[in-house]
C-alpha cells in the first residue's frame, strides 16, 4: 500500500510534467521542503519529547507518514502521539488523514544508560503543495539531537505502557521501512566493450530494489561512424503494478548486450547514456534517470566489420513509455499503449478495426462473404446467416492474429508470402468458379456419400457450408487482405520488443475482430434480405456473380499488366450491360424497375466500351481509362514522381551518404505489386500536383519489396517493418522517427508531414 501511492506520486510527477523531485526548486513559489514543514523539538518533561511543524500556506503533512526512528544505543522510542487529522479524498490514496497549519505531537521514549546526555532520533515525514504547481515531496527525513535534562532517563515511560495510539501502517501491518538509497546507489549503471562489434551494459542494483525493463534504454551519444543495434535483454521477472500493469522487472543485476556496427576499424572512445527507472521494493519509486558513461573500444579487423555489418538488426522502435510522444511515430505511441494500459488499449484497438473495417484491404470481403451467403440456398434463414457470418469473421481473425505474432516474433510475413503469382492465379480461377455457379451454369456440392456425412455433424447444411465457409475467411485473410496500419504494426511491434506473443496476439485478435463486426453485420443483414424462391432470387445470385468475376479481376490486377485488366473489366462491364437489357427495346408501359435496370445497363455499356477504348489508345488506369486520349488532345496530365528503385540496405546506404553530402532530405517509400494501400498513395497523394511541389528537392527512393525475398526483408528488417506500406522521412542521412508514415494518407496532410521532414 505504502508503496503503490508513493509510486503514483512520482509517476503523477513524471506524467504531468511537474518538476522532477530532485530539482523542485525551480519554481519561485515553492519552498524547500524544511521551510515547507518547519519542525522544532524539545524534551517537554522525562521521558517525552514534544514535536511541533509550522505548515505553510497551500501546503499539508500526510499523517500516515509522519515516522521516527532511532539508531542510538539504548535508546528506545515509543508510539508516536498524533492529533486527529483533517479528512481528505486523495487521488491514489484513498480517504486519508492530513493536517494544515500545524501539528503537535508527543513521542514517549526510555533511556536504558541513567548517565545518557542526549538522545538522538530521525523523524520522517511526507507532505504535499496543494496548489499549482502540485508536487508531493518525497519522505524527507530530520535528525534531531536533544539534551537529556538530569534524572530524565529514570523518570522516562515505558513504550510498554505508553496509551499513545498506534499509527496507521502499524494498524496495516506495515514495518517501518529503510531509508530510501541515493539513485546512483540504488542503481548503478555501467557499460563496457565486450568485442570490437558489441558493448554490455549492466544495472547492479542491492536487495530489495528493482528495474523497470520496459522504462530503461541505452543510447549512443558520441561516436564517429558508430551505430548501435538491437539490444538483446534478457528475459525479467513479470511484475504487477497498480499503475503500470503487469510489467517485466529486474533484481539484483542485469546485463544487456548490445551489437556496434562500425564503419572504422581504429580504437576509439564512445559514450553511451543509460536512461532507466526503477523502485524500492515495499518503499518508493524513483523519477527516470539518465547517466552517460564513456566505453573504450578496442581495434576492429575488416573481418570484424565484415560479420557486424552483415547481422546488424537495428533498433526498432522502442516500447518505452519514458520517451516523448512527439518522438514518437504513431505506431510506436500505440505499442506503448499496449504496454501501459492494456484493457483500455484493447477496447482501442477494438475501436480501430471497426475503422479499417472500411479500407481498400477489407472492403473486397463483403461481397465475398455476401455471395457465399447468398450462394448458400434460397431458404436461408438469419440465423444460419449469422452463423455462417461469424464462422467467416472468427477465421479471419485467426489468420491475422498468427500472422503478426510470426511476423512479430519471426519477421516474416506470412501474408507477404501468399502474393505469389500462381496463388493469386488460382484464387483468381476460385472466384471465376464461384461465379458460374451463382449463374447456375453448375451446383458446388461435395460428393453425395460426403454430404450425408456431414450433414450429421453441419445440421443438414448442404456441402457441409460451415466448413467451407471458413475456408473462405483463411484464404481471404491470406491473400485478398495484405495491408499494413499503424495499429496492426503496432501489435507487431509490441509482439517483437517485448516478445510477448500472447497479449500481443489478443491484441490483433481484438483488433481482427472489430475489423470483422461489420461484415458480420453485412452477411446477417444480407441473408435477412435476401429476396426467396423466384426469379428475384436468380437475379440477385447474377448481382453476386459479376462481384465474383469483378473480385477476380481485382486479385489479377497485382500480377497481370493493366491492358488485359482493362479489357477484362470493359468486357465485364459490357456483359453486365448486356444482361440488364441496355441493348433491348423497353415493352409499352414498361415498369419503372425496368427503366432504372437499363439506365444503368447503358451506364455500364458506355463505361466498358470506355475501358476497350482506352487500353486500346494506351491507358493504363482503370478508374480513368480515357486519360491518354485526353492527354493527347492538349489538356495534359501530372507527370509521375521520379523515384530511383533500390534493392538491397548497400545501396539505401550509398543514397543516403550522397544525399547527405549533398544537404537533401531523402523519402523512401515501400512499395509492393500487391499492396492496395501503396498503389493508393501512388494515386491519389503522390499524382497530386501539390505533394510533387512539396516533395521538389527530396531525394525520392523506392524499395520495391513485391518479391519478399532475402533483399526485401533485410530491408524491410532495417527499419523493424514486416511489410509495405510505408513512407520514411531522413535528413542527414538519419530518418526522423517521429514522421515514419505507416499505411494510406491524403495529400493535405503528407503535404503538412514533407514540410516537417524539410524542416
Amino acid at each position: 500500500m505504502l508503496r503503490s501511492w508513493l509510486r503514483a506520486v512520482f509517476v503523477l510527477i513524471a506524467a504531468c510534467g511537474v518538476l522532477p523531485l530532485a530539482h523542485a526548486q525551480t519554481e519561485d513559489d515553492l519552498l524547500p521542503v524544511e521551510q515547507a514543514f518547519k519542525l522544532t523539538a524539545k524534551i517537554a518533561e522525562p521521558g517525552t519529547i514534544a514535536l511541533h511543524w509550522d505548515i505553510a500556506p497551500d501546503y499539508y503533512l500526510y499523517r500516515a507518514r509522519i515516522k521516527a526512528k532511532t539508531s542510538q544505543s539504548g535508546l528506545t522510542l515509543g508510539d508516536l502521539a498524533l492529533p486527529d487529522g483533517t479528512k481528505k479524498h486523495d487521488e491514489f490514496l484513498g480517504d486519508v488523514e492530513v493536517y494544515h497549519k500545524a501539528i503537535d505531537a508527543t513521542l514517549p521514549y526510555t533511556l536504558a544508560d541513567a548517565a545518557a546526555k542526549a538522545v538522538a532520533v530521525t523523524i520522517t515525514v511526507q507532505g504535499c503543495h496543494e496548489v499549482d504547481p502540485k508536487i508531493c515531496y518525497p519522505p524527507h527525513p530530520t535528525p534531531v539531537t536533544l539534551d537529556v535534562p538530569a534524572g530524565a532517563a529514570a523518570a522516562a515511560a515505558s513504550p510498554a505502557e505508553s496509551a499513545a495510539p498506534l499509527s496507521l501502517a502499524s494498524k496495516l501491518g506495515v514495518t517501518e521501512d529503510t531509508e530510501p538509497l541515493p539513485p546512483e546507489q540504488a542503481f548503478v549503471f555501467e557499460a563496457i566493450a565486450a568485442s570490437p562489434t558489441g558493448i554490455l551494459a549492466r544495472w547492479t542494483m542491492p536487495k530489495g530494489y528493482y528495474l523497470y525493463r520496459d522504462k530503461s534504454s541505452v543510447t549512443l551519444v558520441d561516436g564517429d561512424g558508430i551505430t548501435l543495434g538491437a539490444p538483446q535483454w534478457p528475459q525479467g521477472v513479470d511484475h504487477t503494478d497498480e499503475h503500470f500493469g503487469t510489467v517485466q522487472v529486474y533484481f539484483d543485476q542485469v546485463e544487456l548486450p548490445i551489437p556496434v556496427r562500425r564503419d572504422k576499424s581504429a580504437a576509439q572512445t564512445i559514450k553511451v547514456e543509460g536512461e532507466y527507472q526503477g523502485c524500492q521494493d515495499n518503499g518508493i519509486c524513483y523519477p527516470v534517470m539518465t547517466k552517460t558513461v564513456a566505453v573504450e573500444m578496442p581495434a576492429a579487423s575488416d573481418a570484424d566489420l565484415a560479420t557486424a555489418k552483415a547481422s546488424f538488426v537495428p533498433p526498432a522502435a522502442t516500447v518505452s513509455t519514458a520517451n516523448a510522444a512527439g518522438d514518437q511515430s504513431e505506431e510506436q505511441v500505440l505499442a506503448a499503449n499496449l504496454s501501459s494500459n492494456r484493457w483500455l488499449a484493447l477496447l482501442s484497438f477494438f475501436g480501430f478495426g471497426l475503422l479499417l473495417a472500411f479500407t481498400p484491404c477489407v472492403f473486397p470481403m463483403i461481397p465475398i462473404l455476401s455471395g457465399i451467403i447468398a450462394g448458400s440456398g434460397e431458404n436461408i434463414s438469419t440465423r444460419r446467416a449469422f452463423v455462417l457470418s461469424i464462422v467467416y469473421v472468427l477465421a479471419t481473425c485467426i489468420v491475422f492474429t498468427i500472422a503478426g505474432v510470426v511476423a512479430g516474433l519471426a519477421g516474416a510475413n506470412l501474408q507477404a508470402a501468399f502474393q505469389k503469382p500462381w496463388i493469386l492465379w488460382s484464387f483468381a480461377i476460385l472466384f471465376v468458379l464461384l461465379s458460374l455457379s451463382m449463374f447456375g451454369f453448375y451446383e458446388l456440392q461435395l460428393p453425395s456419400s460426403w454430404q450425408s456425412k456431414i450433414a450429421d455433424i453441419s445440421n443438414k447444411q448442404q456441402g457441409g457450408s460451415l466448413i467451407g465457409v471458413a475456408i473462405m475467411g483463411l484464404l481471404s485473410a491470406l491473400i485478398v487482405g495484405p495491408c499494413v496500419a499503424p495499429p496492426l504494426a503496432a501489435a507487431v511491434l509490441y509482439i517483437s520488443q517485448t516478445r510477448d506473443p500472447v497479449f500481443g496476439g489478443l491484441a490483433l485478435f481484438v483488433l481482427s475482430l472489430g475489423m470483422g463486426a461489420p461484415l458480420v453485420v453485412f452477411g446477417t443483414a444480407a441473408g435477412r434480405m435476401l429476396p426467396r424462391a423466384g426469379a428475384w432470387m436468380d437475379a440477385v445470385k447474377a448481382v453476386f456473380g459479376v462481384l465474383f468475376l469483378g473480385l477476380a479481376i481485382w486479385m489479377l490486377a497485382r500480377v497481370v499488366d493493366a491492358f488485359w485488366i482493362m479489357l477484362m473489366s470493359g468486357a465485364l462491364a459490357i456483359a453486365s450491360a448486356v444482361y440488364l437489357g441496355a441493348l433491348e427495346r423497353l415493352p409499352e408501359g414498361a415498369s419503372g424497375w425496368r427503366r432504372l435496370w437499363k439506365a444503368l445497363g447503358i451506364v455500364l455499356l458506355v463505361a466498358g466500351a470506355a475501358e476497350i477504348l482506352g487500353a486500346a489508345a494506351g491507358g493504363r488506369d482503370v478508374t480513368q481509362p480515357l486519360a491518354g486520349i485526353v492527354a493527347r488532345g492538349g489538356q495534359g496530365e501530372s507527370s509521375a514522381l521520379a523515384f530511383r528503385t533500390i534493392k538491397s540496405v548497400d545501396d539505401l546506404d550509398r543514397a543516403l551518404a550522397d544525399a547527405s553530402a549533398a544537404k537533401q532530405p531523402v523519402i523512401l517509400d515501400f512499395y509492393a505489386d500487391w499492396c492496395v494501400s501503396c498503389k493508393e498513395m501512388e494515386k491519389f497523394t503522390f499524382s497530386e500536383p501539390a505533394v510533387q511541389k512539396a516533395l521538389a528537392g527530396f531525394v525520392l527512393l523506392k524499395a520495391d519489396v513485391t518479391a519478399n525475398d532475402d533483399a526485401d526483408q533485410a530491408l524491410l528488417k532495417r527499419f523493424g517493418l514486416f511489410g509495405p506500406p510505408a513512407t520514411i522521412f531522413f535528413g542527414d542521412g538519419t530518418e526522423h522517427r517521429a514522421l515514419r508514415l505507416i499505411g494510406f494518407e491524403k495529400a493535405d496532410d503528407f503535404i503538412a508531414r514533407a514540410g516537417k521532414a524539410r524542416g
